[in-house]
């Protein structure tokens, strides 16, 4: 599991980059990676460890995004069809290659993926931009409210799609 918690992509890669190798091919041959928020950009290729049919992108100020800025807010996301809202701290998008092979969990309300799982060689990858695992403190903590209330099957949803 990769959480979240940087601000520097490229300083935060260039630490792992001596553990990519080993990373991708434990994953590879049959392990799970779980990478939330800069986890998940982490999971991306440019830079990071290439585990995705695709890229990480900066969602938040992107064409189409509901979410101005890199600031602490609650973004509404589609979850397997439900509406439902999360915490979000500047995560992700998800640009997929063109049929690319991935179990799209949530999207963001531009259609862009925000949460997905997908194999990598005998192993799978999950990633989401925003956090499932934020409980009611984190919310209080940003003086946020989530109208769905504080629950975590969202994240459980992930990890138990990844992990099996």
């Amino acid at each position: 599991m990769q959480p979240g918690g940087g601000a520097d992509l490229d300083a935060t890669w260039r630490d792992l980059r001596p553990s990519a190798d080993a990373i991708r091919s434990w994953v590879h041959d049959g392990g799970s990676f779980l990478g939330l928020c800069f986890g998940a950009y982490l999971a991306g290729s440019n830079p990071g460890l290439d585990l995705l049919p695709g890229d990480t992108f900066g969602w938040a100020g992107s064409a189409g995004a509901s979410v101005p800025d890199d600031r602490d807010t609650v973004v509404p996301v589609t979850w397997r069809g439900r509406r439902r809202h999360m915490y979000f701290q500047d995560g992700p998008g998800f640009a997929l290659d063109r049929n690319a092979r991935a179990e799209v969990l949530g999207q963001y309300p531009d259609g862009v993926p925000a949460a997905l799982v997908a194999s990598f060689g005998a192993g799978r990858v999950g990633v989401s931009g925003p956090h499932p695992e934020a409980d009611r403190s984190w919310f209080e903590a940003a003086g946020l409210r989530n109208p769905d209330g504080y629950r975590l099957d969202l994240a459980r949803d992930l990890i138990t799609t990844t992990c099996g």
